[in-house]
């Protein structure tokens, strides 16, 4: 089992998750974070700390999808491993729906 960031954190990213993590799975695009499942331990420390409840399980339905897209970005993006301000937007953001295609797809996907 692995974790994965699903699409509440886009335009949102907080990385409060970050800070937790003991293994420094998680990866940061323009606008939100990735973890990368193999690197993953499953200890689950992350999920109580996103405030916008964007990490999940895989083992959650509908899952598969976020892994893959989790593990193709956690391999582009680069680590990060230290607490920094949300964007400015976020709190706004939180909970909007369609937000992969909203904004992902726009972007072209590749910086974001």
């Amino acid at each position: 089992m692995t974790y994965v960031v699903t699409d509440n954190c886009i335009a949102c990213k907080y990385t409060d998750c970050v800070e937790v993590c003991p293994v420094d799975c998680f990866y940061e695009g323009e606008n939100m974070l990735v973890i990368h499942p193999d690197e993953c331990i499953d200890c689950g420390v992350c999920e109580p700390e996103c405030p916008a409840d964007a990490i999940r399980p895989d083992t959650e339905p509908d899952m598969d999808e976020w892994v893959s897209f989790n593990r193709k970005y956690s391999e582009m993006w680069p680590v990060i491993t230290v607490k920094k301000d949300p964007l400015p937007d976020a709190e706004a953001k939180d909970g909007e729906t369609g937000k992969l295609a909203k904004y992902f797809s726009e972007a072209a996907g590749e910086g974001n």
